[in-house]
């Protein structure tokens, strides 16, 4: 099993340099990816959370990190699709993954938030069809030597594109999220499945379901990667696995943790980020070195 660990992009921190320091120790303590998360507005439990303190932009900061940082994969969890402009986001992302060497995989998703979407003057009720709409769209620039797209919102052909990913045929993609149309998403458009705050058990299950939906779809199900994003609690404060339900496990207790790893390992996750729920750098850096330290050489 593969470990990865969020770095704290959404947490407030004033300082943005204590947020960037994290990428290079996760990297020297042997984790094998950083990750990174998307909202746009301070609202909702964001708002309740952080009130204006700072929510530093996912691409800027993985930006940063490519350049600090030499292995660890760079990865979102997850970008909020219907967010962005997907010619601009893949033109980035295919940026980053030539100067990173290869090292992006890009979590993406539908989001939930109804005041962001709001805010973005963005229907809500469209943001399935938008995200499939802005993958199809990414790929068809990533993979075409003529990239040609047209439906009512873009039109395009007759047009290059570069520079094309580096990884081949284009930037990994895990879908976000347990819904029925996450795990058809996954299935029919995705690399891999990667939802966040979902119990082992509910992972074996909806893994099965996307094994059987790929199937059905004539894509070989063992070709997708599975990977889980695990809401670790560190602190007393505010948690965004409480304000939305999400299931947790404790980050104080490494017997507990390495049950509830060895769970997930055996519901099939290949590739587990632990999400760690604190803005304490101080907090997050100690939690780190334990796990590294105890934890992850029992899954070596």
């Amino acid at each position: 099993m593969q470990f990865g660990v969020t770095i704290p992009n959404n947490w407030g921190i004033a300082d943005p340099q204590q947020v960037l320091a994290l990428g290079p120790l996760a990297e020297e303590l042997g984790y094998n990816s950083v990750w990174v998360m998307d909202h746009l507005f301070n609202t909702g439990y964001i708002r309740q959370r952080l009130e204006d303190k700072p929510y530093y932009h996912p691409l800027a900061t993985l930006s940063y990190l490519a350049a600090t940082t030499k292995r660890v994969r760079l990865g979102t969890s997850v970008l909020v699709l219907p967010y962005h402009n997907p010619v601009e986001l893949a033109k980035y992302t295919a940026t980053l993954d030539h100067m990173s060497g290869g090292r992006v995989t890009l979590g993406m998703g539908v989001g939930g938030m109804g005041e962001e979407f709001e805010a973005l003057g963005i229907p809500m009720h469209r943001r399935g069809a938008l995200t499939n709409e802005c993958i199809a769209i990414m790929k068809e620039l990533w993979t075409s030597p003529n990239p040609s797209y047209h439906s009512k919102r873009w039109n395009f052909d007759n047009v290059l594109f570069s520079p094309k990913c580096l990884q081949r045929p284009h930037i990994p993609l895990w879908i976000g999220g347990s819904s029925p149309g996450a795990l058809k998403r996954a299935a029919t458009m995705g690399d891999g499945w990667h939802p966040s705050g979902v119990s082992p058990e509910e992972f074996a299950i909806g893994r099965q379901e996307v094994r059987r939906l790929a199937a059905a779809a004539g894509r070989d199900p063992d070709s997708l990667a599975w990977s889980v994003r695990v809401e670790v609690e560190i602190g007393g404060g505010p948690s965004s696995a409480r304000a939305s339900g999400r299931s947790r496990v404790s980050g104080e207790d490494a017997d507990q943790l390495m049950g509830a790893i060895a769970a997930y390992q055996s519901a099939g996750v290949e590739h587990l980020v632990l999400a760690l729920n604190s803005g304490e750098v101080p907090r997050i850096t100690e939690t780190m070195e334990r796990i590294a330290r105890r934890v992850l050489p029992e899954f070596g």
